[in-house]
This record gives C-alpha cells, structure tokens and sequence, in this order.
C-alpha cells in the first residue's frame, strides 16, 4: 500500500510517501512545497493545490494522511495553516483521496511509543523505520514521513 503523508503549512508543506508492506516500510519519496512569503496567500494557495496534484499525479498514493492542527496560542498562524490544511484536504480528495487525521501527540506514539517525545526521537526513528542512511531534511519532509507511517500502522489495526 503507498501511503502519502503531509504535515500542513502555508510557507512550507511537508510530503512523504511510503510503501507499507506486511509490516516492511519503504521509503519512496519526500520533500516540502514551499511558497514565497512576498505572494498574496490566494497565490500561496493556488501554488500548493498545484504542485501538491502534481505530487500525487507522480507518486501515485492509495492513502494519505494529514497531521490535525493543534495550536495553543498563536489564532493567525492557526488560521493561515487552517487555509492551507483546507486546499490539501480538497487536493486529496480530487485524486480520490480521504485522509487518515492524526494529532501530533498520535505521531509521536505511533512512531515511537512516547506521546511526549521530542523532534529528533521522531526524526531519528523515522530513519530507522525506513533504513534510511540519515534523518530525511527539511523537517517538515520528516515530520511528514512520519505521519505516513503513523497511518500505515493505523490501516493495518
């Protein structure tokens, strides 16, 4: 099964893909979307849904996964990372596609049995499980495998 993951943003969207096989990750591809901060956000938004179908039209998923949001004080980034969470959501869902959701705190156990672990315990273990020769950079890419994995283990229970 080739699972897609995707850690939400507006200035930069992680994505990563899987294959999950009896148990077996394998590592396809990852990597991040980025818009520039000098263009209008409907721009910023109309950059992501493209380059995202993009993503998808080569990598060819069966499943996604999209980290929920989860902000504790900062409303504007919430709501600027909420405009982008919706046009990934809408992206998916044209390629047939309805994500898995997973909260930060559902990655971190599913990745590595701590709900309070740390970024680079989920980095480190995000190489491990798709024996990789180094932790996956940018960090959003990482974070992004690492919710594809979080679904793959979802999927199968």
């Amino acid at each position: 099964m080739r699972i897609i993951g995707i850690d939400p943003g507006t200035a930069t969207t992680g994505f990563g893909i899987i294959e999950h096989d009896h148990g077996k990750f394998i590592f396809v591809d990852a990597g991040v979307i980025t818009t520039p901060p000098t263009q209008a956000m409907p721009e910023r938004l109309v950059t992501l849904h493209a380059e995202l179908a993009e993503v998808i039209r080569d990598t060819a998923p069966e499943q996604a996964a999209v980290e929920q949001l989860f902000f504790a004080a900062n409303v504007t980034t919430a709501m600027t990372v909420g405009q982008a969470r919706g046009v990934i959501l809408l992206t998916l869902a044209e390629a047939g596609l309805i994500p898995g959701e997973y909260t930060p705190m559902q990655v971190k156990q599913a990745v590595t049995g701590y709900g309070g672990a740390k970024k680079p315990q989920i980095q480190e273990m995000v190489r491990l499980l798709l024996n990789l020769p180094t932790i996956p950079r940018p960090d959003d890419a990482a974070d992004a495998l690492a919710i594809a994995i979080t679904h793959a283990g979802q999927a199968r229970s």
